[in-house]
């Protein structure tokens, strides 16, 4: 069931045996749908997290009931990546049927693919580079810019790297970012954002009135705030970690971004599947054309990606990566808001 392999990353030498161009093709090899196996890690997904649906309704003790529930966040997390991977034209091309499933799939966890497709591809072509435009990606100041911002402008952007705004992501970057900013700035084009709204009160008033509150808490309500703080976390910590590269945009390049910008996020075997091996952040930002099963592979196969920037789940990696604020071009790395205010004074 284990799709993630056991890999050595130490004694590897962080020079790059090819060059950048010769990389990138190099990868291609990996780039290839297995078109079987992308069905059956859909299908045999959403089965599993039916099941577990099932047992939310079923008349068991309340602990199995919660446990199932939480179960049933982290497969919506797997799911996302099979859809993450489907948007980017990794797996399942050309599938009416599985576009059909995930564009119900991405309203359902309120991800819909007009807002998710513009701001994922901005990311790609954009990813760590100093600008302040940030589509896609959790808003980055140098100390420059945090030092000259309005009172406001300061109070918003500690706000949007807070770790309850990370943590809450099912508020904050899925139904408040996702969804209604998105209707707010441009409802025509993001008409999907609507109706995602709208399906998801719809379900959790039908929840809430045709079966109790217990039933809309446990099917609908912990699984998204599960599966979006997991995700919004995972998203922060692939571009934030100590070590992570900010670059002028002359100095930018895709394959820099993706080798010293992007993290290889080291996990356990099954939290590996859950995430549908999306710690492999590198590996994918490099060619984001590699389905998500065949990412342990291409890092075991090619040396230049077995050095990456390191972090993990583990609460001490986590913290360091949330005391990152802003970017210190001088010294060249991310420091904390105590840092570059002692560096002031």
């Amino acid at each position: 069931m284990m799709e993630s392999p056991t890999l050595n990353l130490t004694n590897v030498s962080s020079e790059y045996v090819r060059t950048d161009k010769e990389l990138l093709l190099a990868t291609k090899a990996f780039a290839s749908d297995d078109r079987y196996r992308s069905w059956w890690y859909l299908f045999s997904t959403m089965a599993l997290y039916f099941v577990c649906l099932g047992l939310c309704f079923a008349d068991i003790a309340w602990y199995l009931r919660l446990a199932a529930s939480c179960v049933s966040g982290l497969l919506i997390v797997r799911i996302f990546i099979i859809y993450h991977d489907f948007q980017h034209h990794a797996i399942l091309v050309h599938s009416k049927f599985a576009e059909a499933i995930m564009y119900v799939y991405g309203m359902l966890v309120l991800s819909p693919t007009s807002v998710w497709n513009r701001s994922h591809d901005h990311h790609h072509a954009h990813n760590c580079k100093e600008s302040t435009e940030h589509i896609g990606s959790f808003p980055v100041m140098t100390c420059e810019q945090y030092a000259a911002a309005t009172k406001w402008e300061k109070i918003s952007y500690i706000a949007s790297r807070h770790p309850l705004t990370i943590g809450l992501g099912y508020l904050t970057v899925f139904m408040g970012g996702m969804c209604i900013r998105a209707v707010i700035i441009n409802p025509r084009r993001h008409l999907d954002s609507a109706i995602a709204l709208v399906l998801h009160f719809s379900m959790a008033l039908g929840l809430l009135f045709c079966f109790g509150w217990d039933y809309m808490l446990l099917c609908l309500i912990l699984p998204l705030v599960i599966a979006c703080g997991v995700g919004s976390y995972l998203f922060y910590a692939q571009h934030n970690f100590p070590g992570c590269k900010l670059n002028r945009k002359e100095q930018w390049s895709y394959v820099k971004a993706a080798l010293r910008s992007s993290s290889f996020i080291r996990m356990n075997p099954v939290m590996h599947w859950f995430t549908g091996n999306i710690g492999y952040h590198h590996v994918h930002h490099l060619n984001a054309k590699i389905p998500f099963y065949k990412l342990p592979q291409a890092m075991a196969s090619l040396q230049e990606l077995q050095n990456p920037p390191i972090t993990s789940l583990k609460v001490t990696d986590v913290y360091a990566c949330f005391r990152l604020n802003l970017w210190d071009c001088e010294k060249d790395r991310f420091v904390s808001f105590r840092e570059a205010k002692l560096a002031n004074s």
